[in-house]
């Protein structure tokens, strides 16, 4: 069977409580790396974060934020990155965020999938 086309909670009424509805849906697909941290801290509580990060991970969505989690061209990222160089701090904090990254999928059963895939 698909992940991405796992069946669904019956209970879980879809349009009622879910965070990429009641806000505007730009803030899951920003260029500013606030915006996307604040779309994966809405998505938290969603019924369907399973589910949603499945799907996205099966379709290697090219960027956005899916199932609390940032993709950025196919590949989960621990975080959204300004543009330019890195400092030297930053690139310590990534490495401890990828960490973090590949537990969170491990604990939804993603991770040993061959389609996920975590930047570096």
């Amino acid at each position: 069977m698909s992940l991405a086309l796992a069946p669904l909670d019956l209970n879980v009424e879809l349009e009622a409580n879910l965070p990429c509805r009641k806000f505007d849906p730009d803030l899951w697909f920003s260029e500013s790396p606030p915006e996307l941290e604040v779309a994966k801290s809405l998505c938290g509580d969603c019924p369907l974060r399973v589910e949603c990060l499945a799907g996205a991970v099966e379709r290697a969505e090219p960027w956005g934020v899916w199932g609390g989690e940032i993709f950025e061209r196919g590949a989960v990222v621990p975080r959204k990155r300004p543009r330019g160089r890195p400092r030297k701090e930053d690139v310590a904090r990534d490495a401890t965020l990828r960490v973090e990254a590949e537990a969170r999928l491990e604990a939804t059963g993603l991770a040993r999938r061959d389609a996920v895939r975590l930047a570096a």
